[in-house]
């Protein structure tokens, strides 16, 4: 259904007229949006295959505007673009925290998802509140960041690569971290980054082998595959003393604590060459 950003405004516009009078429903997550009965609201970005939750408060107002605590029971589906599916919240909840799952094979473009919040039984007589909500289905959902992206190592020593990713959709699924193109190298790390955040998570390599090696770090969402993005990486390994000391100075040493005075030690050379020699 095409996006209707008019509708959202009068839907605030209408908030700010009934909610002395009427009851409302407080949107927590993943936006804050406070809407009256047939609001509008968009959410944000999602991937297809993505998940997302809303999460809403169950407190609200009665036609008098008398405050109603847990006036709100749940949150159920009234309508979904084929092929999404729809976990309702649990009853009596709060906040409110239902699921929506993206399909897999969805097109780019803005989708319009219709859930109510439902007065089970209608014991505080305030009925059914609908609201009409569009997200915008894309795989551009995150940016990211990697460095270095040139390394030097001595053999069997651990680089550190750090790993930026800014989230910038609505889905808290998570991401992996994996390497590419490394000879006998098969290591996956599964992370989160929550929507609207950035987060930096470590990766470290190594290999045992000298060579001169350049691999792909890619970063993933785990339950999109459209969602990915790499960077090329250089990976110097020798068998040198001087690259034993910057991979000191790069990464972490798997050693016995007794050690680290002794390559901090190294590590201070390492820095002392590259200031020397440039």
């Amino acid at each position: 259904m095409p996006f209707r950003p008019a509708l959202i405004v009068a839907g605030f516009i209408c908030f700010a007229f009934a909610s002395a009078s009427a009851s409302y429903l407080q949107i927590i997550g993943p936006i804050n949006a406070t809407l009256v009965n047939n609001g509008t609201v968009y959410l944000g970005k999602v991937a297809p295959g993505q998940s997302f939750y809303i999460l809403a408060s169950a407190n609200t107002t009665n036609k008098t505007g008398t405050l109603v605590n847990l006036g709100w029971s749940a949150l159920s589906q009234v309508k979904l673009p084929p092929g999404w599916s729809f976990q309702p919240s649990k009853l009596y909840e709060n906040p409110m925290k239902a699921r929506i799952a993206v399909s897999s094979d969805a097109k780019n473009g803005t989708y319009e998802i219709v859930f109510s919040a439902v007065n089970v039984g209608n014991y505080s007589r305030l009925g059914n509140l609908t609201i009409y909500a569009f997200v915008n289905v894309t795989p551009q959902v995150f940016s990211l960041n990697v460095t270095p992206t040139k390394i030097d190592a001595g053999m069997g020593q651990p680089s550190n690569i750090y790993v930026t990713i800014n989230n910038t959709g609505i889905s808290d699924d998570p991401f992996y971290i994996t390497a590419i193109g490394l000879p006998a190298w098969n290591v996956t790390d599964q992370v989160i980054s929550r929507h609207g955040t950035k987060n930096t998570f470590i990766y470290p390599v190594f290999l045992n082998e000298p060579g001169v090696y350049r691999f792909n770090l890619t970063v993933g969402s785990t339950t999109s595959t459209l969602v990915s993005k790499t960077y090329p990486v250089d990976f110097t390994v020798k068998e040198s003393l001087l690259n034993d000391y910057q991979a000191i100075g790069n990464g972490v040493v798997l050693s016995p604590l007794i050690f680290e005075p002794a390559y901090a030690f190294m590590s201070l050379l390492d820095w002392l060459y590259k200031s020397v020699v440039g």
